[in-house]
């Protein structure tokens, strides 16, 4: 059982949290500066997100593993390989959506009755790519639900600055997503699957890339005009945006041999200077 139990904690790449989790606590903590915020808002609203983005990721490889199976890139990973047996990743699953349902119960009545919905969002994205290239967004829909379930759990109602959060966040996951599908654009064509590469072509998909990552600039730039921030936020506003024009520089149609950096470490950058810039603007 501890064997599965860590084949379960690989397969939905747990550490992949860093992405929208310290989006979720800078939203919890510019909410907190008006409505004030508890240790124990913050444990469940960290449980929360553990719960859901394992609920979530753990569907996904479920739902996909018979073509990760026939994909060579993915092939190795644990329930096609036959490490993770497919009964026990339904229940670690199943039990991370009852631990997200039970901390958002624990954040108020708004995050429990919203919490279904969001559940619904993360599984219906691990099915779109079966039909529509715009699966991408989906994605960037569903992680853009973190900041807006964080504020709404510390002030019990939303305003402009979360919903341009979650426009930060949806259109920033939709974008790197994107970079990094451009890897399976081959297969996916053969397969019968969609993906912005699979339909555009590498090129065309990194313009579309580029585009949202635009937006996401784009948002952060406006978010100080919803929420003071102070002249400090500009600093931190800076190295996101030069990170996110460096991603787009390493990565090529005619060379995908960084894409790993591009989406692992670069983003990781990103979300980690928010998280900081943030904190570092309210003290």
């Amino acid at each position: 059982m501890t064997d599965q139990a860590r084949a379960f904690a690989r397969t939905i790449k747990l550490s992949h949290s860093i992405f929208a989790l310290p989006f979720a606590l800078a939203a919890a903590a510019l909410a907190a500066r008006e409505h004030g915020i508890t240790v124990v808002q913050v444990f469940w609203i960290l449980v929360a997100m553990v719960g859901a983005r394992s609920a979530a990721m753990g569907y996904n490889r479920i739902a996909d593993r018979d073509i990760d199976g026939r994909n060579p890139r993915t092939a190795a990973r644990e329930i096609p390989s036959g490490e993770l047996s497919l009964p026990v990743a339904w229940t670690w699953t199943l039990v991370s959506a009852v631990v997200f349902v039970g901390a958002a119960w624990a954040l108020g009545p708004w995050c429990l009755a919203l919490a279904p919905v969001a559940l619904a969002v993360v599984w219906f994205y691990s099915l779109t790519k079966r039909f529509t290239p715009a699966c991408h967004l989906v994605l960037g829909l569903a992680l853009g639900l973190a900041p807006l379930g964080a504020w709404l759990a510390v002030a019990g109602s939303l305003s402009v600055a979360p919903v341009l959060l979650a426009l930060v966040v949806g259109s920033w996951v939709a974008g790197f997503d994107i970079i990094y599908a451009c890897q399976d654009a081959g297969f996916d064509r053969a397969a019968g699957l969609h993906s912005i590469p699979a339909r555009f072509g590498l090129r065309g998909a990194l313009w579309i890339s580029g585009s949202l990552h635009v937006v996401t600039v784009a948002g952060l730039a406006a978010l100080p005009s919803a929420i003071e921030l102070g002249a400090i936020y500009w600093l931190g506003f800076v190295a996101m945006a030069a990170t996110l024009a460096y991603e787009h520089a390493i990565v090529r149609p005619d060379d995908l041999s960084r894409v790993d950096k591009a989406f692992f470490d670069l983003n990781g950058y990103v979300s980690f200077a928010f998280f900081g810039t943030v904190l570092f603007a309210l003290i």
